[in-house]
C-alpha cells in the first residue's frame, strides 16, 4: 500500500461493497476495497449463488425421477453428492474470479485484510498480525452479516450446521431438522428433501415463510406437506444435544415438549450484522440490534462514513445491497440519485415450488387502509405451465380499487422468480391496471398469468 490515500475506501467486497467500488471508479473516484476473505462476499461464495447451483441439481434430479410423465425412460437415477457440491463450489469460484476481473478492469485497488475505522478519514487494515492505515475522503462500510445462533443451539460444523455447513455436505442425512422457515431455511429444506432426506421444518411463527402473503404461505405449506415434508408451525427448538453423531432436539409445540433425533440440523434463524470490531466506538454512528442506522442516502451520521447492505436495516437481500451501493456512491459524487423505496424491493425464494413477491401483501394493504381489488390466476389455467409439467401455482395481484395502482404481487410456482421483475418494473413506473391490461403478453408463456391476474382483479379474466 505505497499510495494509501483515496477518494473512496469500501470495507467489504460483497454484492454491496464491490458494486460500490466499481461505481466509484466509474465516476472518477480513486477507489480501494478491503476484503478479509472472499471477493463477492457471502452471497456469491456461501449464499445466493452456490445455493442456486445446489437447487438446480435438485430440480434436475426431481425431473429425472418423474421422467415417465414426459414420455421418457430413466433408470438408475441417483444423486452424487460430492459431484453436486463440486459443481456448486465451481460456480461460486468462477463468479468470484469474475468480480476480481471487474475490479481490476475498473482500476479499483484491492487490499487484503480486515478493515476497521481508525479515526477521521482513516481505516486500519490488519493482515497476518500487521496493521497499515489508508486514508479516504469517504468510507463505505459493507461488512455484511453472518448466521445467528442461540445458546443451547450452537453449531458444531458437523451435526449442527449453519448455511456454510449445509452447502458442503459429505452425504445426505437420513433425517434432517431445519430450524427456521425463511428463505434460507426453506431452500435448504427443499434441496435436501429432493435429495432423499426425511425433512422436518420448525417455525416459531404461525406459518412458514412468514414474510410472504398469507395465501402464498398456505399454498407452499400445502405443497411441501403433500410432497412428504413435515412442517411444524408455532413451534420452537428448546435445546440440542449431540452424541454419537446424532442430535437430540427438544421441540416445543402446543405447550408440549418432545425429544426427536436427527442426523443433521440446519440452523436458519436469521442473521447477525458484522458490526463488531469495525471501529464504531467513539463515532456518531448509531445501531439498533447491531444494525447501523442510515439516512435515505446511506449516510451514518459520522462525517464521511456510509453503510450499505446487511449491516443496515432490511430487507437483507443482495440486490438491495447493490442498489444501496449505487445510491450511496452517486450521492458521494454529488449526483442526484433517488432514495431507495424499500416497499418496492422484490423477494425471491428458490424452493420447489418457487416464491416471488413485491410490494404489499393483501393483509398489509388492508391494514394500510386501502380499498383493494385482488386478482388471482392459477397455473392450472396456463398452457405453458401444463406443457412444462408444472401445473401447481398461483399469481396474485393487489390493486388500489380507487386509483388502479398496483400495490403488490405475489406468486408461487415454476420460474416465478424470473417473472417478478415485470411487476417490479410496473411499480417503479407507477403503472395502473389499465396499462397492464393494454400490454400484449406473448403466448404461450408463464407471464400470461400476470396479465390474467390483473384482468381477474377487475372482473375481466378470460381463461379463468
Amino acid at each position: 500500500m505505497a499510495d494509501n490515500s483515496y477518494d473512496l475506501v469500501v470495507v467489504g467486497a460483497g454484492p454491496g461493497g464491490y458494486v460500490a467500488a466499481i461505481r466509484g471508479a466509474q465516476l472518477g473516484l480513486k477507489t480501494a476495497i478491503i476484503e478479509r476473505e472472499h471477493l463477492g462476499g457471502i452471497c456469491l461464495n456461501w449464499g445466493c449463488i452456490p445455493t442456486k447451483a445446489l437447487l438446480r441439481s435438485a430440480d434436475v434430479f426431481r425431473t429425472m425421477k418423474h421422467a415417465a410423465s414426459f414420455g421418457l425412460k430413466v433408470t438408475g437415477a441417483e444423486a452424487d453428492v460430492a459431484a453436486i457440491v463440486k459443481r456448486s463450489r465451481g460456480v461460486a469460484s468462477q463468479l468470484s474470479g469474475g468480480v476480481k476481473h471487474l475490479l481490476k478492469k475498473n482500476k479499483v485497488t484491492v487490499i487484503d485484510g480486515e478493515g476497521k475505522l481508525a479515526g477521521k478519514g482513516t481505516v486500519a487494515v490488519t493482515k497476518d498480525g500487521k496493521t497499515e492505515k489508508v486514508t479516504a475522503k469517504n468510507i463505505i462500510l459493507a461488512t455484511g452479516a453472518r448466521a445467528r445462533t442461540f445458546p443451547g443451539m450452537e453449531p458444531d460444523g458437523k451435526v449442527v450446521v449453519t448455511y456454510k455447513g449445509a452447502l458442503v455436505p459429505e452425504s445426505v442425512p437420513k433425517k434432517l431438522l431445519v430450524v427456521g422457515s425463511g428463505a434460507i431455511g426453506i431452500e435448504f429444506a427443499s434441496f435436501y428433501h429432493a435429495m432423499g432426506a426425511e425433512v422436518t421444518v420448525v417455525e416459531v411463527m404461525d406459518r412458514i415463510v412468514p414474510a410472504e402473503d398469507d395465501e402464498i404461505s398456505g399454498l407452499l405449506e400445502k405443497s411441501l406437506k403433500k410432497d412428504g415434508m413435515t412442517i411444524l408451525t408455532k413451534a420452537s427448538v428448546k435445546g440440542i444435544k449431540v452424541a454419537g453423531g446424532i442430535a437430540t432436539c427438544s421441540i416445543e409445540q402446543g405447550g408440549k415438549v418432545a425429544d426427536q433425533q436427527f442426523d443433521r440440523v440446519i440452523l436458519a434463524v436469521g442473521i447477525q450484522p458484522n458490526t463488531e470490531n469495525i471501529g464504531l466506538e467513539g463515532t456518531a454512528i448509531k445501531t439498533d440490534r447491531g444494525f447501523i442506522q442510515i439516512d435515505d442516502y446511506c449516510f451514518t451520521g459520522e462525517p464521511g462514513v456510509y453503510a450499505i447492505g446487511d449491516i443496515t436495516p432490511g430487507p437483507w437481500l443482495a440486490h438491495k445491497a447493490s442498489h444501496e451501493a449505487i445510491i450511496c456512491v452517486e450521492k458521494i459524487a454529488r449526483l442526484h440519485p433517488h432514495p431507495l423505496d424499500r416497499s418496492r424491493i422484490p423477494g425471491c425464494t428458490y424452493c420447489h415450488p418457487q416464491i416471488a413477491s413485491v410490494g404489499m401483501s393483501e393483509k398489509k394493504a388492508k391494514e394500510a387502509g386501502y380499498q383493494i381489488k385482488v386478482g388471482r390466476f392459477p397455473f392450472m389455467g396456463n398452457g405453458k405451465a401444463i406443457a412444462l409439467g408444472e401445473p401447481e401455482g398461483l399469481v396474485k395481484t393487489i390493486y388500489d380499487a380507487k386509483t388502479g395502482e398496483l400495490l403488490g404481487a405475489h406468486m408461487i410456482g415454476a420460474e416465478v422468480t424470473e417473472m417478478i421483475q415485470g411487476f417490479s418494473i410496473a411499480m417503479t413506473l407507477e403503472t395502473t391496471e389499465e396499462e397492464l391490461m393494454h400490454t400484449v403478453f406473448p403466448h404461450p408463456t408463464l407471464s400470461e398469468m400476470m396479465h390474467e391476474s390483473t384482468l381477474d382483479a377487475f372482473g375481466r379474466a378470460i381463461h379463468f
